[in-house]
């Protein structure tokens, strides 16, 4: 199988959307790794069945995504991490606010339901027209409308944003209790 120069440079500049696609589903950077990891693989191994020219783009999303729904209904049940080693790893507090508010955004979307998460991943981060995210998802463009707006009004509802241009960043009681908590350590 031959892979035209286009098509392999199509394919790395797609990486990090792909990445950033693959983190918002799986809620863990390194689980998004290996499934962007695994979306390549297959991708390289079934180029002779893409048609050159069509959307590359598309056509990694829909498998990416087609795995990260295998990879779950294998997955089953998680164990819960009953005496806490696994959270205690996860409590260090972040050196920068953006991270904060990049943390408060991701737990956020853990909460809202797995279609409009996806839906809003596919229009609003990753750059998907409409159209194209319903072709991903394999629903209607109104389906998807509905769903991304559902997500955005939940998103705002859990982050408690009040207006389109509220400010992230610290605030006094944040500022405080990282400061007591550094101080504890």
């Amino acid at each position: 199988m031959s892979v035209s120069p286009q098509l392999r440079k199509q394919l790395l500049d797609l990486i990090p959307s792909l990445r950033g696609f693959a983190v918002s589903l799986a809620g863990d950077t390194e689980r998004g790794d290996d499934l962007v990891q695994e979306t390549l693989v297959k991708a390289w191994a079934n180029f002779g069945s893409f048609t050159e020219g069509t959307n590359l783009r598309a056509w990694l999303f829909t498998i990416l995504r087609n795995e990260f729904y295998s990879q779950m209904r294998k997955r089953g049940r998680e164990v819960e991490d009953v005496d806490g080693i696994h959270a205690a790893k996860l409590a260090v507090a972040p050196s920068q606010q953006s991270q904060v508010d990049l943390t408060h955004l991701r737990k956020a979307l853990n909460e809202i339901p797995a279609d409009q998460r996806e839906a809003l991943i596919l229009v609003a981060a990753s750059g998907f027209s409409y159209e194209e995210a319903a072709d991903i998802c394999g629903c209607a463009v109104g389906t998807i409308k509905s769903r991304v707006n559902r997500a955005r009004t939940r998103l705002g509802q859990i982050m408690q944003v009040d207006d389109e241009h509220a400010a992230f960043g610290p605030d006094e009681v944040s500022e405080a209790v990282v400061g007591a908590n550094f101080a504890t350590r």
